[in-house]
């Protein structure tokens, strides 16, 4: 096999999304922290990738009057988080009276150890340029940001959040989204079966993830609350996945990791054909080919090879010919 990386060869400015793990799940307790930051470790030891990011909660997790403390732990877990995982903190809304203090903190202890910092109840570009200016106040470290848009009216305003370079990934706050209607979209829209009902709730789903799309960012769906329910959580995950275009989704509870996991995998089959069509591209140096009598060119090998990542990211073991790509020393 000609050992050009795929990457290095298709993925240009139609194909050159960003990747992240599949899954973020989020934890505010200590204990819970703890234990969670224990999961990520292990299933990086079993499957020799990390297959989801750790959040550590700010926001709902501080209790109040000791914020600072709060942070402080936040910072310390980070620092101390196995070498090859991912974590991120949640901080306060940036109108929030400890904003600044929890970036202060967070950022400022532990900004070379966080993959993220997540916003919440972003409402325009202004909050993320508010928040980029206070960042840069803490911490001399680039730290990308993720935007939690939870209202309307910062749906509307999803492409624009999504066009700005900081920002890597937008989630969805479907709880808040359904209490912000003032009582124009029933509870039943935040259930697992509801939320993929209503046309209001769906409409801003889509928006969200063609403004991800749009500008090469990250589309992360909403949390399941139901989350001793398996079942309905992968059903969610799978239609979040195949239908609305997200390629990344919340967890709130241990559980919930391994049925994301699987709901965002590609099919064995699917993986089989992928590094088919790439190796036999490969080595024709990713001229245009014939296989089974169906023509491919870059077009399809982009998508081929970002299904090959996929399959990456979610823990799958992929075919022998394809696997010296991911391996750890093969820079591209």
């Amino acid at each position: 096999m000609e050992m050009v990386h795929p990457a290095t060869v298709l993925l240009d400015a139609q194909g050159g999304a960003l990747r992240l793990p599949v899954c973020d799940h989020y934890s505010g307790v200590e204990v819970r922290m703890r234990k969670s930051l224990q999961l990520q470790a292990e299933m990086l030891q079993e499957f020799g990738t990390c297959v989801f990011d750790v959040t550590l909660d700010c926001e709902d997790g501080a209790p109040v009057g000791q914020e600072a403390e709060h942070a402080k732990l936040v910072a310390e877990l980070a620092n101390g988080a196995a070498a090859g995982t991912r974590v991120a903190a949640r901080v306060h809304a940036v109108d929030h009276a400890h904003f600044q203090q929890d970036l202060d903190i967070i950022a400022g202890e532990a900004g070379e150890r966080l993959c993220h910092i997540m916003l919440p109840k972003v409402e325009s570009v202004d909050d993320v340029l508010m928040a980029e200016k206070a960042l840069q106040r803490a911490s001399d470290k680039s730290i990308p940001l993720h935007v939690l848009i939870e209202s309307p009216a910062a749906v509307q305003q999803a492409f624009e959040i999504a066009s700005h370079p900081a920002v890597q990934s937008i989630s969805f706050g479907l709880m808040d989204f359904v209490s912000a209607h003032g009582g124009a979209i029933p509870a039943s829209a935040m259930t697992a079966q509801g939320q993929f009902e209503h046309p209001l709730v769906v409409r801003a789903k889509l928006e969200i993830a063609a403004a991800c799309h749009a500008h090469g960012k990250v589309p992360s769906h909403c949390v399941v609350t139901e989350f001793k329910n398996p079942q309905a959580l992968q059903a969610c995950a799978q239609k979040a996945s195949r239908e609305l275009g997200y390629t990344r989704m919340w967890s709130i509870h241990p559980d919930q990791i391994r049925p994301i996991l699987r709901a965002f995998a590609p099919a064995d089959d699917e993986v089989r054909q992928a590094a088919q069509i790439l190796t036999v591209a490969a080595v024709q140096n990713w001229a245009p080919i014939s296989l089974d009598g169906v023509l491919h060119d870059r077009a399809s090998y982009r998508y081929f090879w970002q299904l090959l990542e996929r399959a990456h990211q979610t823990g799958l073991t992929l075919p022998d010919a394809v696997q010296p790509w991911f391996a750890p020393e093969f820079n591209h």
